[in-house]
């Protein structure tokens, strides 16, 4: 109960923390947007200020940390997520988010088919909806026409 109502604060400090630095983003890549570049990480620190508050508020009763396995597992999504950044800009939205969804939708337990399947499908549609849609323009990187 102790331990999540400290998570609750350490994330809140984090949310603010990463809310302030999104309002300082310099230019994008792709050059000034209409939403602006710090819109989706303020979105992010308010969903994590407001989840921070509310495990302060409401902590767990059964604060039972995670077995040794799940620990593996979460620490295998932040190397993927930390390669998915890494390889973002050079190779491309569209490659580095089927990597990402695929191996994550794989290590949720469905299978290599589908998994690719949907990170396909969800690389392509969210960089169409961003770039032709929101105009926020994502880096093409390898599959760049130019």
């Amino acid at each position: 109960m102790k331990d999540d109502c400290l998570l609750g604060i350490v994330l809140l400090l984090v949310s603010f923390v990463y809310g302030w630095e999104a309002v300082h983003f310099p230019e994008p890549f792709g050059g000034a947007e209409v939403v602006g570049p710090e819109t989706f990480p303020i979105l992010l620190a308010l969903i994590l200020g407001l989840s921070s508050v509310y495990l302060i508020v409401k902590p767990d009763p059964n604060g039972e940390w995670p077995v040794l396995s799940m620990l593996g597992q979460l620490l295998m999504v932040i190397v993927v997520l930390a390669i998915f950044a890494a390889i973002l800009e050079p190779i491309g939205f569209i490659p580095a988010t089927i990597f990402l969804v695929s191996v994550l939708c794989w290590r949720m337990g469905t299978r290599p088919k589908s998994a690719l399947i949907t990170g396909v499908s969800c690389a392509i549609s969210v960089f169409l909806l961003f770039n032709f849609v929101l105009d926020l323009h994502l880096p093409a990187g390898i599959l760049e026409f130019s």
